[in-house]
């Protein structure tokens, strides 16, 4: 019996068109298998956006025929961030999971001087956890909580949910572009020294902070929704913010909540995702916007926020390991 040939290399011209399959194969799961929330790029587009170098494909051949590979890119964000390893079936799956990632580990070695490897391991990914281990990995577990909408019990546990009372110097209103300054503030002393601040290194800086919250507000993560987006004010002064965008069609996300130092230990972030999710839900009952659902992710083991999204309607969907690799000693 013949020795199968493996070999990994980049997707070029000469490879695209016997790499289809595969990639079709991969579209086909990625919702069900994947916990994608919308439908990846269409072959002709994917090509296209790794001939423009927005996405970065790895191919493993086996006896020069495409049966896996794996995505990223490094121009999004400041960590090098592993989109997907898909593979054709079954057999031999964690041997060409390693073979792609070691090649991928070979091919950001100069990246990874100072950037971060994130790699969120959705759906069947996770299965790749004890392998993509032995390379360094670490591991934060995030969970995916849903108020699906038309739910008759998440509307009325957000009906009958029971308010903290709000003194007269604060209130909540929707954002404006006069609270973006306020907002990174808010974001980059809240997030600072968190978990979300290891795979997303953003977080860390100003800077960093400006980027993320310029494109929430700028649309780069999905349509920004400034109306329902909540906003804490302490006399007139913005100290919270509850982020609202669309991540695509009927999806709704919530992807930022965060509250100055000052004025947290008093449940405004309940009082502000109240407001956000009514926005939401009294839009679609109107026809003003058609919301299947909202989303959010936390970390799997932060029982106050688990427990705050539940008290909201909120519940929880999947958990998925986030994967991050440290940034690579000289």
């Amino acid at each position: 019996m013949a020795e199968t040939n493996y070999v990994v290399e980049r997707l070029d011209t000469s490879t695209s068109k016997i790499f289809k399959g595969v990639y079709n194969d991969f579209k086909s799961k990625a919702i069900s298998d994947y916990k994608f929330e919308l439908q990846p790029l269409e072959f002709e587009e994917f090509i296209n956006a790794v001939e423009a170098k927005y996405l970065e494909c790895l191919v493993l051949k086996e006896n020069d025929i495409p049966t896996a590979f794996l995505v990223y890119t490094n121009s999004i964000s400041e960590s090098v961030e592993l989109n997907i390893i898909h593979c054709l079936g079954n057999e031999s799956e964690s041997l060409k999971q390693s073979l792609l990632v070691e090649k991928f580990l070979e091919y950001t070695e100069a990246d990874r001087q100072n950037r971060v490897v994130a790699y969120p391991m959705t759906g069947h990914q996770s299965v790749f956890t004890a392998d993509i281990a032995k390379f360094g990995f670490r591991f934060i577990g995030l969970a995916v909580l849903r108020f699906v909408m038309g739910n008759s019990s998440s509307e009325r546990i957000l009906e009958n949910m029971k308010l903290p009372e709000k003194p007269d110097e604060y209130k909540i209103v929707g954002y404006s572009e006069e609270y973006r300054e306020a907002a990174i503030k808010v974001i980059h002393e809240s997030f600072k020294d968190t978990s979300d601040a290891i795979y997303d290194t953003r977080y860390k800086t100003i800077e960093g902070t400006t980027d993320i919250i310029n494109k929430v507000v700028e649309g780069i993560y999905g349509e920004f929704l400034p109306e329902a987006t909540s906003v804490l004010l302490y006399n007139d002064e913005p100290c919270g913010f509850a982020f609202a965008n669309i991540t695509g069609g009927k999806i709704a996300n919530i992807p930022l909540v965060a509250i100055s130092k000052a004025h947290r230990g008093q449940k405004f972030s309940e009082l502000m995702l109240n407001r956000t999710i009514k926005v939401f839900v009294d839009w679609t009952k109107l026809g003003k916007r058609n919301f299947s659902e909202v989303n959010v992710t936390t970390e799997t083991d932060n029982y106050k926020a688990l427990k705050m999204y539940r008290k909201i309607g909120f519940k929880e969907d999947y958990c998925y390991p986030q994967a991050y690799l440290l940034t690579k000693k000289k």
